[in-house]
Formats: C-alpha cells, sequence, structure tokens
C-alpha cells in the first residue's frame, strides 16, 4: 500500500478502506446520488447482474404473489387499519427492486439524496448489528419501487447483501402517502437521545463491559490499555474515538449517579 493510502486508511481494517475507496469512486459520479445511481453503478461495475426487473402480481384469499423468470414468492397481505391500504411484509432480492425516483412520466417518492458519510457509517454498523425494521417501498407498473430506507439498502449492498427486507405497499393514495413519508423525514424524523439519557446508556453499557474485563480470569494484570485492547477484540467495528466516547460517558455516568453528587439534578437540566 502506498503512503498516501496509508495515511488516509488510519486504523480501518484493510477490506473497510478497500470498499471506502470504492464509495468515494460510486460518489464522485455526481452530487444528487439515490439508490437508483448505486444499482446502476454495481452493475456496470459486475457486483450485481440486475435490478428493477418486472414482475407479474397476482392478488388473491388474502395473499399477494410475485413472480418473473428468476423469482417467485408468495406474501400475506396486510391492511392499515386507518387508511385500508393493503401491505405485505417481504424478503425481495436486489433483482426486483429500484429506487422511488422521479421520472419523465411521474414524481417519485424518494424525498433524500444518498450522504457519503451516512452510507459509510452504516456500511460498519451492518457488519457487526442486525437490521431493526424493513425498508418501504410500493407497487407501481409491475415494480416495487422503494421510498423509505435507502441508506439502509445502500450500506447493506455495500456489505454483500443482496436480498432485503421490505414492506410494500399494494395500491396506496400517492399524495397522502407521498405526504406521510414527507412528514416522517421531516416533522416527525427519529427522536434523537438527549446527550443526557445517551451519557446513561452508553455509560452503563461501559460499566458492563469494564466489569466484564475485571471478571476475565486470562489476563490477570489489569491496565487501561489492556481494557481499551479488550473493548476492540469484542467489537472489530468499534473505532478508538468511538471507545474513548463510551469512556467519557462513563465517568459522566459514575458522577451524575454518584448518591453524594448534590448537582446532579442540576446539571441532568443542562444536557
Amino acid at each position: 500500500m502506498c503512503e498516501k493510502y496509508n495515511l488516509e486508511k488510519e486504523q480501518l481494517p484493510l477490506e473497510d478502506f478497500r470498499i471506502k475507496l470504492r464509495i468515494e469512486d460510486f460518489f464522485k459520479i455526481g452530487k444528487r446520488l439515490t439508490l437508483k445511481d448505486l444499482l446502476k453503478y454495481l452493475k456496470d461495475k459486475g457486483d450485481i447482474s440486475s435490478f428493477g426487473e418486472a414482475i407479474v402480481i397476482k392478488d388473491f384469499d388474502g395473499k399477494i404473489t410475485l413472480e418473473n423468470a428468476n423469482f417467485h414468492e408468495e406474501f400475506k397481505i396486510e391492511t392499515c387499519p386507518l387508511t385500508g391500504w393493503k401491505y405485505f411484509y417481504c424478503k425481495l432480492p436486489v433483482n426486483i427492486l429500484d429506487s422511488d425516483d422521479d421520472n419523465e412520466h411521474s414524481q417519485g417518492l424518494q424525498p433524500r439524496y444518498l450522504i457519503f458519510d451516512k452510507v459509510f457509517q452504516m456500511f460498519r454498523h451492518f457488519q457487526n448489528y442486525p437490521v431493526l425494521q424493513p425498508s418501504i417501498g410500493r407497487i407501481e407498473n409491475g415494480k416495487i419501487l422503494l421510498f423509505d430506507g435507502q441508506h439502509k439498502v445502500v450500506a447493506l449492498l455495500w456489505t454483500g447483501r443482496r436480498n432485503f427486507e421490505c414492506k410494500i405497499y399494494i395500491n396506496p393514495d400517492l399524495e397522502k402517502l407521498n405526504q406521510a413519508n414527507i412528514s416522517a423525514h421531516d416533522k416527525f424524523a427519529q427522536t434523537r437521545f438527549f446527550s443526557s439519557i445517551m451519557v446513561l446508556k452508553l455509560g452503563a453499557q461501559f460499566g458492563k463491559d469494564f466489569d466484564d474485563y475485571k471478571n476475565n480470569e486470562s489476563d490477570p494484570m489489569k491496565t487501561e490499555q489492556g481494557f481499551l485492547e479488550y473493548l476492540s477484540k469484542k467489537d472489530i467495528a468499534q473505532t478508538q474515538a468511538e471507545i474513548k466516547n463510551k469512556f467519557r460517558s462513563y465517568l459522566y455516568n459514575s458522577i451524575l449517579e454518584d448518591d453524594k453528587n448534590i448537582c446532579a439534578n442540576f446539571a441532568l437540566r443542562f444536557t
């Protein structure tokens, strides 16, 4: 590895650094990129054989069947109690997925463009942690179009994932669905932790890790450096910066929750 790349690599695993370079190469295409752009990029590079394939859809007796020459699956149809819209949960291959972008015939529901830092951070995260929520899409002219969770799908594609958990609406009111989607990404975006809550959450986890390290008999000599190495081995996805943040949170937590700290309640009001 040349000196330039060795400096850029820092403490990243070699394979992660290689993917980072590929993501950087992808983002050189333009400024307003979506999942569709990545799918085109991966197809051109030979990473995937196809995407956005048309499917035949059959709806009968509370079930929906999706099929084409390469895919055939049946799923249970659910009904939204408020709107009456039909939808189904499924795991679908990239071959029949596409991004819900604007086109010459209609306006898409995809509200965001891709962000490099978010893609790379999620790529590293999903190498070690599960996906908690499905991506959301709809059926339009025999195609599955995803409009929510594109960063998730993009990050998973870089990990090598080729099948994705989805929630797909069958025939929704597009104007109402679009407004719901915009609100979800704007006014009702997932609530971030207050800093005081995050401190307590991270601090509690760090404290548990420290107790586990102290009770680990494989290393009788306990040191701060040994603890940092223990954390790095336990979760290779954690960077040194993340470990230091946990340690800082652990110290805050220890101070704020100390029974002798008469200023704890006052301090929490301003964090």
